[in-house]
């Protein structure tokens, strides 16, 4: 089969994420927000119903620009504690998101539950436990691969798709000042039968997902009394690619806008054999801001500038924000919710 430039470069494309997972089954890494920091319901399901009131997130992000079919991410949840149950032990959330990725795409739906433990009287100290549970449709466009061969058995005439329940388990421990978190994602990729994954006897399981582990924490530190520190740290590992480290430092001026920057790397843990020896760890380096409208309304804007070699090829990746406190007439929450 002779392949077009236009397909080559969506090839590249795959190639280079698949040799961020360096995976030998073809599967992908997992979706990446620089601004998960305000909003931790899309590497965590415990984290459902934490701000308590009705809270809706919309995020779309924005890679690698000018590089052709790069990343596209979009996203909305919702999320909220239930006021009927007792000490609002009980939370839920909805979270709906889509991501293309030069010829295939992903649209996935998922439904979250966290039981919320209080551990002091104020309400403010909890232990949390949750699971999401949902589908993901994976898509890949045969009319998006421009090739020389007409009629080739190996791609797929028009938007071949296939659907995938998964799970998701995650442990969330907070107090009024620090946090910390766990979470394993996409719990059925490893007994995902391949054969979903077929199209006329050619296998993409280049569209798979495989299995994650999150660990996350952070503190919040009162510098002065408009002027308050929040580092953070977010681990991410796949057991077969490079293990990714997000350090994030946000500062926080008069209670309204949110200022800082984040270092994304890869780090070796422990030895994978499948692993690349001379695979480059360095990522990005991005700065973002929140502005707190109101003290419901909130708008956000990251800025990712890639350090990695594939800096000279594009002109970094863009991502912004918005998010909704339904508050009501009666607040629930009295003490800020600064995770």
């Amino acid at each position: 089969m002779s392949i077009s430039f236009k397909a080559k470069v969506g090839l590249v494309i795959l190639t280079t994420f698949l040799s961020l997972s360096a995976d030998r089954s073809l599967a992908q890494q997992n979706l990446q927000f620089s601004q998960y920091v305000f909003n931790m319901l899309a590497v965590n399901p415990a984290y459902a119903g934490y701000k308590e009131d009705l809270y809706a997130n919309a995020i779309y992000r924005k890679q690698w620009v000018d590089f052709p079919g790069g990343p596209q991410t979009g996203g909305v949840s919702i999320d909220g504690a239930l006021a009927s149950s007792r000490d609002n032990r009980v939370g839920l959330g909805l979270q709906v998101m889509y991501d293309k990725l030069g010829p295939q795409d992903a649209t996935s739906i998922y439904g979250m539950y966290s039981y919320r433990i209080p551990l002091n009287e104020d309400g403010d100290k909890r232990l949390c436990l949750g699971i999401g549970a949902g589908f993901t449709q994976y898509g890949i466009d045969g009319a998006a691969l421009l090739y020389n061969d007409q009629n080739d058995p190996a791609i797929p005439t028009g938007h071949a798709t296939t659907w995938v329940p998964d799970a998701r388990f995650g442990v969330y421990y907070y107090t009024s000042k620090w946090y910390v978190g766990a979470s394993v994602m996409d719990l059925f990729s490893l007994y995902t039968d391949g054969s979903r994954y077929y199209w006329k006897g050619y296998q993409y399981e280049v569209l798979r997902k495989t299995q994650h582990l999150y660990v996350n924490g952070g503190v919040m530190l009162d510098l002065s009394e408009n002027l308050k520190f929040k580092p953070s740290i977010l681990i991410k590992e796949d057991f077969k690619g490079p293990t990714n480290v997000d350090l994030t430092a946000m500062f926080l001026i008069a209670d309204r806008l949110w200022a800082g920057a984040s270092y994304r790397t890869g780090v070796k843990l422990w030895s994978k054999p499948a692993l690349a020896s001379d695979l480059e760890q360095l990522d990005a380096v991005s700065a973002m801001i929140q502005f707190n409208i109101t003290s419901q309304f909130r708008l956000g804007y990251a800025y990712d500038l890639t350090i990695s070699k594939m800096a000279s090829y594009q002109s970094g990746s863009h991502e912004i924000s918005i998010g909704y406190l339904f508050t009501g007439k009666r607040p629930r929450v009295t003490s800020p919710r600064y995770f």
